[in-house]
């Protein structure tokens, strides 16, 4: 017999049991299968369905009865209010390049590359060779394993010019994702109620981190090349604030890169003002028609608190980042985060070092460059040619996104609810601002799934923005 048959007894035992009382006994094991004509292993299929539902209960030596049903009362945690108080941010809903979809959509929402584009090979051979070491039983130190922390240092100092002195292994600390690092930075570093600066656009996910840390946000206006260094200067000056956040390579969402004089000009700054520039680097494998050259590079006085993640070029399953600070703000970093997680999974770091030492791994990422230029390619011309009204600033030089602006007065939230009904879903530009928005924007992820399909993407983007301008 096959699962036809245990869904066919199943579904007559069902009927039986909405006749029954509760407690009721069902037939043995041996009367349905001479009931049923069918073998005792279909048979036990069909009541471990039925148990499963909390249908019917088994007892050991007695028998297998119909199980009372309980109605459910609604829980009260009216109590829970006074308890927890008001919080100290609004809560935020995750973010829409955080939900998950189905194969027959065009996602251009996501916030991660495709399968297609991770060096998939490298990571099962990794992990299957980090689960045989001592990695997998043992607890790594809590700044991150040794060899890890070089490796990071290592990457970042390949950048340092001569005569600036490259960060060392100790200054590195390793984390479960940078997403908890940036956390634990406004925690350490800027602190309940202080001001932080921050470009605007930027990063969702910093903006919810800094929201949960209770900071106050002063959004710094940014474009293509970056921010105004008057502008930075005077937000500085107007508010008293010692941290700003910032994404120089291939900026979330907009794409932007600094140019080097203009890290030259915002380290001068934050260097005046006796700050720090939190740099996020977190598209440094994602380069297309540039290499990026990190702003702390050029740091050896502890200005820079430098972010590096590995968990969108590697694996999202390998949630490794790390930041690289000096002197005393490296403490309290690290002391915040011994408070938060104490320490990252040794099996996890050494999967990643593994993935990053092998020479197969500067081969992914040269193939990776051309394919994610292919694929952004493909986007833009898409959109000149369907959608012209989604104007493109500037193509960027690296990253994963496009970001486009949209006709003053478009309704995102019916444009994101047409896109979707027509099989597209897009990520709406509010949750990228600090603050208002200073317009409608979009962003749209160049490196999903099924490259083909982005020029019908596109056309169905331009037709719902057509209908709006009706």
């Amino acid at each position: 017999m096959n699962n036809d048959s245990s869904s066919r007894i199943a579904a007559r035992l069902r009927e039986w049991i909405a006749g029954a009382s509760p407690g009721s006994r069902l037939p043995s094991t041996r009367s349905l299968v001479a009931e049923y004509q069918a073998s005792p292993v279909t048979v036990q299929k069909a009541l471990q369905s039925l148990t499963t539902l909390g249908l019917i209960e088994s007892r050991p030596g007695v028998g297998t009865f119909v199980r009372a049903v309980r109605t459910a009362r609604p829980a009260d945690y009216g109590w829970q209010t006074a308890a927890l108080g008001s919080p100290q941010a609004p809560p935020r809903s995750a973010s829409s390049t955080m939900r998950s979809t189905t194969n027959d959509v065009i996602p251009f929402h996501s916030g991660y590359p495709d399968r297609d584009l991770l060096p998939e090979r490298l990571v099962r051979a990794a992990l299957a060779r980090a689960s045989r070491s001592d990695a997998a039983l043992s607890r790594p130190p809590a700044p991150g394993l040794p060899e890890l922390q070089s490796w990071f240092a290592r990457e970042l100092g390949a950048s340092t010019p001569v005569g600036v002195t490259p960060p060392t292994p100790s200054d590195v600390i390793v984390l479960p994702g940078s997403q908890s690092g940036l956390s634990s930075i406004f925690r350490a570093l800027v602190g309940h109620g202080q001001p932080l600066l921050m470009e605007s656009p930027s990063y969702w996910g910093a903006i919810h981190a800094a929201a949960q840390a209770g900071v106050r946000l002063i959004p710094v206006p940014s474009g293509p090349d970056g921010p105004d260094p008057e502008e930075l200067a005077r937000a500085f000056e107007t508010s008293g604030a010692r941290v700003f956040y910032a994404q120089p390579n291939y900026a979330n969402p907009t794409g932007a890169q600094w140019p080097a004089r203009r890290g030259e000009q915002v380290l001068d700054v934050v260097r005046r003002n006796g700050a720090f520039l939190v740099e996020d680097d977190w598209a440094h494998d994602f380069g297309i028609s540039t290499t990026p050259v990190p702003i702390a590079a050029h740091d050896e006085s502890g200005h820079v608190i430098y972010l590096r993640s590995l968990t969108k070029s590697v694996s999202p399953a390998i949630r490794v980042a790390a930041v690289i600070a000096r002197g005393p703000a490296r403490e309290r970093i690290l002391a915040d985060r011994a408070a938060e997680s104490m320490y990252v999974s040794g099996l996890l770091q050494s999967a990643a070092l593994d993935v990053v030492t092998q020479p197969g791994w500067q081969t992914h990422l040269r193939s990776l460059r051309h394919q994610l230029q292919s694929r952004r390619d493909l986007l833009v011309a898409g959109l000149r040619e369907f959608a012209p009204q989604a104007h493109l600033e500037r193509i960027p030089n690296g990253g994963l996104n496009l970001w486009a602006r949209l006709p003053d007065g478009t309704d995102l939230e019916q444009l994101t609810r047409d896109c979707e009904s027509a099989g597209v879903i897009i990520a709406a530009g509010t949750e990228w601002f600090p603050a208002e928005p200073e317009g409608p924007f979009i962003r749209l992820n160049y490196a999903g799934p099924n490259p083909g399909a982005f020029p019908e993407g596109a056309r169905i983007i331009g037709r719902a923005l057509l209908r709006q301008a009706r």
